[in-house]
């Protein structure tokens, strides 16, 4: 995670602290870099907290941070995990033009838990993010993950599923909400084994390439060993741009 761990929101579910982050660390990027060639890393996930405080909301960092990686350890495939850069012009131009391999950024929830869940965020500001990446670049994976257990009806999964190929997402995930402290939302209830793998069969038959859907699932787990699934996935499909 970069860009500090302070976080300008306050999202429900989430146990990140809140507040005023502190300056950006110029080094950080370079420090990154070296740290996945040191480590040896094939695929490396790249998150931050919400900088709504920067006039790009932290874009230019993520492409520094890319371009340390790719200098560093030119054979490392990056996915990035990014805030929806809200209200911030160019900012999500300047972060595809860095060519990630895997650009994410989550929904999180349906869009009737957007006021209690998110409440910083817009539902279809989040889906139209991910659909102008496949717009400026159709050759970088797009990747978007749920918390089920928040009070969503199925069918809301369903018409969020819809919403994502709307926007042609390659890669769904969908996990279990777990709640952080008492503080933070309630879990309304545990979806069964048998509901995750009900999502992941609809995810296939609605086009995603991949659908990651089960009680432990979370956004970036087993993320390199996925990303060799979306390859071959997308190699299946030649329709797909390559």
């Amino acid at each position: 995670m970069i860009m500090g761990g302070i976080c300008t929101r306050a999202c429900a579910f989430c146990n990140v602290a809140t507040g005023m982050p502190n300056a950006l660390d110029r080094d950080e990027p370079a420090s990154v870099g070296r740290a996945v060639a040191k480590m040896g890393l094939s695929h490396v996930v790249i998150t931050s907290v919400d900088r709504d405080d920067l006039p790009d909301g932290g874009a230019q960092h993520f492409v520094e941070t890319i371009r340390a990686i790719r200098a560093s350890a030119p054979g490392t495939t990056i996915e990035i995990l990014t805030p929806d850069f809200l209200r911030k012009p160019g900012a999500l131009e300047t972060v595809v033009a860095a060519r990630p391999d895997v650009f994410n950024h989550n929904l999180e929830t349906v869009p009737s838990n957007y006021l209690t869940v998110r409440p910083g965020a817009r539902y279809f500001h989040s889906i139209r993010l991910l659909q102008r990446v496949k717009e400026l670049d159709p050759t970088i994976f797009t990747k978007s993950g749920i918390m089920v257990g928040l009070g969503e009806e199925r069918n809301e999964v369903l018409q969020l599923m819809d919403d994502l190929r709307t926007a042609d997402v390659d890669f769904l995930t969908i996990g279990q909400y777990l709640q952080p402290t008492r503080k933070h939302h309630a879990v309304i209830r545990y979806v069964t084994p048998e509901e995750f793998k009900s999502f992941e069969t609809v995810g296939y038959t609605k086009g995603f390439l991949v659908v990651a859907s089960s009680p432990l699932t979370r956004s970036s787990h087993h993320a390199g060993e996925d990303f060799e699934k979306l390859k071959a996935a997308r190699l299946a499909r030649p329709s797909v741009a390559a």
